[in-house]
């Protein structure tokens, strides 16, 4: 096969404590899943859920143990941090019930989905898709991911995040108002899920901006922490 030019190289995560590299898909996103952030954003109660999508090349993946670095994006004076907790999909499907949502997950990851809250809030405002505040270059930090068996009791783990060393985000995934296995469920009734896809499981209460040269910590029991700085 003859290209009319060179293909980009796929973008791959690196599998915790092995050589292995998850090949990324697609990369779908839960809006408002957690209750206090939800009240933050000026909703409440249990609405169903909805979804928003990143390309794969948003991802900036961040080595363990390393400081990675986003760019503060253009056309924005409000960036925001939010720290979620990141499925990966190992097995694939189409109406997954919820009750056998868990075998289709390879393991999770740290991430942050980074947002330009003011480009968010005029596109909701005008009735137009989030893309142009959500899905901007470098708008997904990503840790490596860690198997699913060796997360521990991922349904209970504490959720953070820190900026400078200051306290933003703080909860527990026992918060979601849709669990993992009811996303996984929920999503699949519309998109067929595919080996490779992610998930970003919504962000708690707490979110807010960032400036050039801030650094953010964001760490999830049982996966790890996630360092990354504006520039």
């Amino acid at each position: 096969m003859k290209y009319a030019f060179p293909p980009l190289p796929p973008v791959t995560i690196p599998v915790a404590g092995t050589d292995l590299h998850f090949p990324v898909h697609r990369i779908y996103c839960v809006g408002r899943n957690y209750v206090e952030h939800a009240r933050e954003m000026g909703f409440t109660g249990r609405e169903p859920p909805f979804f928003f999508m990143k390309p794969a090349d948003a991802l900036v993946v961040v080595g363990a143990g390393c400081i990675g670095e986003i760019p503060y994006p253009p056309r924005t004076s409000n960036l925001h941090h939010e720290v979620e907790l990141v499925v990966a999909i190992g097995q694939g499907g189409h109406d997954i019930d919820a009750a056998d949502a868990g075998r289709h997950v390879f393991g999770y990851a740290v991430g942050l989905d980074m947002t330009r809250r003011d480009l968010q809030n005029a596109a909701k405002e005008q009735g137009r898709p989030w893309e142009i505040g959500k899905s901007h270059d470098a708008s997904a930090p990503i840790g490596p991911i860690v198997r699913r068996e060796e997360a521990g009791e991922i349904a209970r783990a504490a959720i953070s995040l820190t900026v400078n060393g200051e306290a933003r985000q703080a909860s527990s995934v026992t918060k979601l108002i849709w669990s993992i296995e009811e996303i996984i469920g929920h999503l699949s009734q519309h998109w067929t899920l595919q080996p490779g896809d992610l998930i970003f499981t919504g962000t708690p209460e707490g979110v807010g901006p960032v400036v050039r040269g801030d650094l953010m910590l964001a760490r999830i029991e049982g996966v790890g922490m996630l360092e990354v700085r504006v520039v």
